[in-house]
């Protein structure tokens, strides 16, 4: 069996080693607490009918690699809005949060919109290429574009480990997994990533179909060390959907 991110014990999900961030041996991934969220969503408040619209992954707190547990409440139930609020604590206090709004699904409004264009990338048929240094992925990453350059950048992802057991990743968990990527890609240039995010917000027209997403970063603004970048996600059919993330120059990680 593959290793898990998490194994559950009681109400608690205790993180396996492969669940360090690439900052620190002993620092939780930020990107495995959205993973998280989009799970507690889901299992909980995901009824037929509703479609993952938006996730807002707030995160505020390194936190070593303790027990974490998650709390997702309704916030609003309408007839075509549901909200969800999400907390993740560990013994040492809250370490990140998200937002959800669930949409009910309609039918397509007639006329044409100004669409996103599908890349011209097809998904990867060889090994993962992604030249590991001081962090291996506990992913598969192929990087398509050099990320030493100030001009846009794509990769494919794909998840290899369950999240919590030897649950199936499902395809909200698995985009929201891959939209922490919006962060280095974005905020990457000629001297590297020089930032880290404090959160990321993933909007989804429609869920990914199959194991692989890819992601293009499409803008970057930053004064003062504060950036934000956007990206674009597809899947294999074509695009799927968006991410944002706002970020700090790391000159002092964990400050």
């Amino acid at each position: 069996m593959t290793t898990p991110f998490f194994s559950t014990k009681g109400d608690d999900l205790v993180p396996a080693p492969i669940a360090r961030s690439p900052w620190s041996p002993d620092m939780l991934h930020g990107r495995l607490l959205g993973g998280l969220a989009a799970r507690a969503v889901e299992a909980e408040h995901l009824d037929d009918g509703l479609h993952p619209a938006r996730l807002t992954v707030d995160l505020f707190r390194n936190s070593p690699l303790l027990p974490v547990s998650v709390t997702a409440t309704r916030i609003r139930d309408g007839r075509r809005i549901r909200v969800v609020d999400v907390t993740m604590e560990t013994e040492q206090g809250p370490i990140g949060r998200a937002s959800a709004v669930l949409l009910r699904k309609a039918e397509q409004p007639d006329g044409e919109r100004l669409l996103t264009p599908p890349w011209d990338e097809k998904p990867p048929a060889g090994p993962a290429s992604f030249p590991a240094v001081n962090w291996e992925p506990p992913f598969d990453l192929w990087r398509l574009t050099d990320w030493q350059t100030a001009g846009p950048k794509r990769v494919w992802t794909r998840e290899t480990h369950p999240l919590v057991g030897q649950e199936a990743v499902t395809p909200f968990v698995r985009a929201a997994l891959a939209a922490d990527f919006a962060s280095p890609l974005s905020n990457s240039g000629t001297a590297g990533v020089a930032f880290i995010n404090a959160d990321y917000t993933l909007t989804l027209a429609r869920l990914p179909a199959g194991e692989h997403i890819g992601i293009e970063s499409t803008g970057h603004l930053s004064t003062a060390g504060i950036a934000t970048g956007q990206c674009t996600l597809h899947d294999e059919a074509g695009p799927i959907g968006y991410c944002v993330v706002t970020a700090v120059a790391n000159r002092a990680l964990g400050s």
